[in-house]
């Protein structure tokens, strides 16, 4: 028999909520739906259009509802009236032994009917029971803000993860204290919330690349003008809040120039706010260090064999840099083997997507450890110390893969890992045209026997093995 947990996970994939609304696109090139404005779409046909992926086969998707109760500790499955672009983790306000409370930041890109907004929602996370079950995260939302314009793209400050930082059609970075921002109503014709601050410094629209910096309030933007520009905000944060008017600007620390095309995402090294790199539609991986001039330090021609999308630098170990492309592969890369102004030689090319990867993430419960997300609809799970090395668990996948999610059923536009729950992710993505449009919001954490050392599992299972017999030997 299914377990009261593994019954419940079934029931959320298969009978998703409604009650957050997001609808989707691929996360570099913009859905038209048709009742957008005449000046987006003038500007949209001006963007260079990437291919589409056709959503997941039902058998496939049908393959993975059984496995759930198997894969998975948990998991939460809502479909959403918009789509989502972006998701991230906000901060933890409530610790109970029961359970915990997060703030989650969500996106909603609408057709015009209302405004697009950025919603702050509440993720109740149930701890495992005495029992030994597992209950699925209950979201619901907390507060919407109205934003000028969609939101491409949502950034937290890790050392307070109640500012946030997002990308729209513009070439501004908006910075928001989600705190004071009052709760809007989100009506046709509402003007849009004022956003505490105005980062300015990019010449034309800065849509996608953005980052912050972990311990210090640095931000990280790139743009369609083909730079990098570095913001401090150290002495504004503190009273961004108070701001009742907001909108105050705030100009560049440093603009960087070095791409040939858009840059579509940047990243900090996480020792050094003065380092970075960015990626873009030149194909290039180009590192920098601000104390050295607007050059780049690096510049690491044909990193892939077409446009680059995602970048993240790990934060365990500062030499390793992931990147993803439209080639459909994920590249690691070693700063020290890199050569300036020459083709890139990456450690090692992951290939396990069949279409353009979007978002790149290395998990903050193992060094080794990233994820990767595609518009083939997978959320793909590597770990690189299992290269070279044969499981047993599953010796057909391509080599550094151990989990593939599989749950949605079009492109995943975007994830995050959850630093203060341990491999527990919020991924998103759109609804395939067949199943209604919209987008899809998950929460889930694979099973502990998966990530654990297989011997570690083994004698466990073992024990266990133990225990039924002896119980079964009892008169």
């Amino acid at each position: 028999m299914e377990s009261e947990v593994a019954a419940k996970a079934r029931r959320e994939a298969e009978t998703p909520a409604t009650y957050i609304g997001l609808k989707t696109r691929g996360q570099r090139a913009k859905l038209n739906n048709g009742s957008v404005s005449a000046s987006l779409q003038q500007q949209r046909s001006t963007e260079k259009k990437r291919k589409s992926h056709k959503p997941i086969v039902d058998n496939k998707y049908s393959q993975w509802k059984t496995l759930v109760p198997i894969l998975y500790d948990s998991l939460s499955n809502q479909s959403l009236v918009w789509p989502c672009l972006s998701c991230r983790w906000g901060p933890q306000f409530e610790q109970a032994l029961a359970k915990n409370q997060q703030r989650l930041y969500l996106t909603e890109q609408t057709n015009g009917s209302v405004p697009n907004t950025l919603v702050v929602a509440t993720c109740e996370a149930v701890k495992k029971q005495l029992n030994g079950k597992t209950c699925s995260p209950f979201v619901k939302k907390y507060k919407t803000i109205i934003h000028p314009g969609e939101v491409n793209r949502i950034r937290e400050l890790p050392q307070n993860s109640k500012i946030v930082a997002t990308h729209t059609d513009s070439p501004d970075v908006l910075i928001w204290d989600t705190e004071t921002q009052p709760d809007r109503h989100a009506v046709l014709g509402a003007p849009h919330s004022r956003p505490d601050l105005i980062l300015t410094g990019h010449q034309d629209n800065a849509e996608f690349a953005l980052a912050m910096f972990p311990t210090e309030p640095f931000v990280l933007s790139g743009g369609k003008d083909k730079s990098v520009v570095l913001w401090s905000i150290q002495d504004h944060i503190t009273t961004a809040g108070s701001n009742k008017t907001g909108g105050r600007s705030v100009g560049p620390r440093g603009v960087y120039h070095g791409h040939e095309d858009t840059v579509e995402d940047v990243a900090f090294c996480p020792s050094s706010a003065q380092e970075f790199c960015s990626v873009g539609d030149d194909s290039c991986l180009i590192l920098w260090d601000a104390r050295t001039g607007s050059g780049p330090a690096m510049k690491v021609e044909k990193a892939h064999d077409a446009d680059l999308h995602c970048v993240d630098w790990n934060p365990h170990d500062n030499n390793l840099i992931l990147t993803g492309s439209a080639d459909n592969t994920v590249r690691l890369f070693d700063r020290r083997n890199l050569t300036s102004n020459g083709v890139g030689s990456p450690i090692y090319k992951f290939e396990g997507h069949n279409a353009s990867v979007l978002s790149v993430q290395w998990s903050p419960d193992k060094s080794s450890v990233f994820g990767s997300s595609a518009e083939d609809g997978l959320l793909n799970i590597w770990d690189y110390d299992k290269l070279g090395k044969k499981s047993a668990r599953a010796p057909k996948s391509p080599p550094g893969l151990f989990f593939q999610h599989a749950g949605h059923r079009d492109n995943v536009v975007d994830f995050h890992w959850n630093v203060l729950e341990p491999w527990t992710i919020v991924s998103v993505s759109g609804n395939c045209e067949s199943n209604g449009g919209g987008g899809t919001l998950q929460i889930w954490r694979m099973s502990g026997l998966i990530y654990r050392p297989e011997d570690e599992v083994l004698a466990e299972l073992e024990n266990f093995k133990s225990q039924v017999f002896s119980c079964a030997s009892r008169p």
